[in-house]
């Protein structure tokens, strides 16, 4: 797979080296100071440019490009960058990064698929802490329609012993996969779920609740 990286920060820098084990990746970073620390990794393609700017997305080789990603500091930029590659390249998936939480909406409305909230999933994860909640929402597709969650089962949940295909589970909700301590399972209709397992579901953004309450029961 051919995917374009836009902002080669940290965050971009990360994604790319980890794609790179895998795919073909490019990654552009108009600050030259920072494309002469990124230009060690043979595996990576770094193109100093501006991604904002046509010309260096064709040089990058978007016209091929399966997976566009921007994920530089400046949600602008981001924006910009996926409704290039959307509307003008028509690269089949667009993934930006959001800065200020109060963007999110904006970047569905205006056709990025996937937009990462980075602060929201950071906010999630200390509510778990501090309230219990049991699930973390991942990820948002499709515009905001979808979400990808995962779910920790608790003691006294009320799914545990039962297989996969006994449990009521909300309507448009698939399990994608459970982790259990350093295993991988694929949850087919016979697996039995226990304590401790951590359910990743997809599932439409407003039955979150039910299959939380599906999956964990009253917290209350």
């Amino acid at each position: 797979m051919k995917i374009i990286i836009v902002g080669g920060g940290q965050v971009g820098t990360f994604l790319a080296e980890r794609l790179a084990e895998k795919n073909y990746v490019t990654l552009i970073e108009k600050n030259p100071r920072r494309v002469e620390l990124l230009a060690g990794n043979p595996r990576i393609l770094i193109i100093q440019g501006d991604g904002c700017q046509m010309s260096t997305l064709v040089e990058a080789g978007i016209k091929s490009a399966d997976v566009v990603a921007a994920v530089t500091g400046q949600d602008e930029d981001n924006l910009i960058v996926c409704q290039l590659a959307k509307d003008v390249f028509r690269v089949r998936r667009t993934v930006a990064r959001v800065n200020d939480p109060r963007h999110e909406k904006i970047f569905f409305q205006l056709g990025v698929d996937t937009a990462v909230d980075s602060t929201a999933i950071i906010a999630k994860i200390i509510e778990e802490e501090v309230s219990l909640e049991d699930v973390i929402s991942l990820c948002a597709f499709k515009k905001g329609k979808i979400s990808l969650l995962r779910v920790d089962l608790p003691e006294g949940s009320p799914v545990l012993n039962q297989m996969v295909k006994d449990i009521n589970l909300p309507e448009d909700t698939v399990l994608v996969a459970v982790l259990r301590e350093d295993d991988f399972l694929i949850p087919r209709g016979e697996l039995v779920l226990r304590a401790g397992d951590e359910v990743v579901a997809l599932t439409k953004v407003e039955n979150e609740k039910e299959l939380l309450h599906a999956l964990v029961g009253d917290l209350t």
